[in-house]
């Protein structure tokens, strides 16, 4: 697969200690971007972001739905990620579970 179809869902901690999830094709890229003010909303000002996580996904509507995932949880679910790309990897599984469903 080629890295330019690929993209990914990233976990930052902001300067204020805020956590902030987001998808992205270039992470570092991205990551610039909010600590130049170029970014979402919610880290303009909020900025150094350290990436504490990033998965790599095999389309936009994977990392869409993933990025969902993410931000429905609590900040210690979200921290319980970091570090174990098991508990993550079961959260990709259960999204493309529940794509698969989804009647068309």
């Amino acid at each position: 697969m080629s890295d330019r179809k690929l993209w990914y869902v990233y976990l930052a901690r902001c300067a204020d200690d805020t956590l902030y999830c987001g998808i992205a094709r270039d992470v570092s890229a991205r990551i610039r971007a909010h600590d130049g003010g170029k970014g979402a909303r919610y880290t303009r000002g909020r900025g150094p972001l350290e990436v504490l996580l990033t998965r790599r996904c095999r389309d936009h509507g994977l990392a869409l739905r993933l990025e969902r995932a993410v931000k429905r949880l609590t900040r210690s679910e979200k921290l319980e990620l970091v570090g174990r790309p098991a508990a993550l990897a079961r959260i990709v599984r259960q999204q493309r579970k529940s794509h698969r469903k989804t009647p068309r």
